[in-house]
């Protein structure tokens, strides 16, 4: 599935899109440069699920909790600044991964043996035009 984000007006509807796409899958990796837009992009995902939490990059807690519009926990982490794995299972990271509730990631690449079988892999990559792509 590929969705293409033309200009900023338009993240709100591919959200939107995303979160119809997403059917049951729980764990997001979402791939992409620095300033490809993830943490924008999952924030509008995150909105479109109900959630009214203040919603921004968990850059140095490593992973933020919202709640979505059913009382359901999500889960956003960011693992920019990991520097082993062990750091994030430290966190509970598998209590959260395997909890059922979704989980958005951030800079997955920097913990890729341990994501789950079922992840699915989402990259977000910024076109010359200045608009994105976003693929899963």
């Amino acid at each position: 599935m590929e969705i293409r984000i033309k200009s900023i007006d338009e993240t709100d509807s591919a959200a939107k899109k995303f979160v119809d796409e997403m059917g049951n899958n729980r764990v997001l990796a979402f791939y992409g440069k620095m300033g490809a837009g993830k943490t924008t992009f999952i924030k509008a995902v995150c909105e479109n699920l109900g959630v009214e939490d203040v919603i921004n990059s968990p850059t140095f807690a490593i992973v933020n909790e919202y709640v979505d519009g059913n009382d359901e926990p999500i889960y956003h982490f960011d693992f920019y600044r990991i520097k082993k794995e062990q750091e994030v299972l430290d966190i509970g990271y598998e209590d959260y991964v395997y909890s059922g509730n979704i989980c958005f990631m951030e800079w997955p690449e920097l913990i890729e043996g341990l994501l789950p079988a079922d992840v699915v892999k989402v990259t977000i990559q910024e076109e010359e035009d200045g608009g994105r792509t976003i693929m899963f």
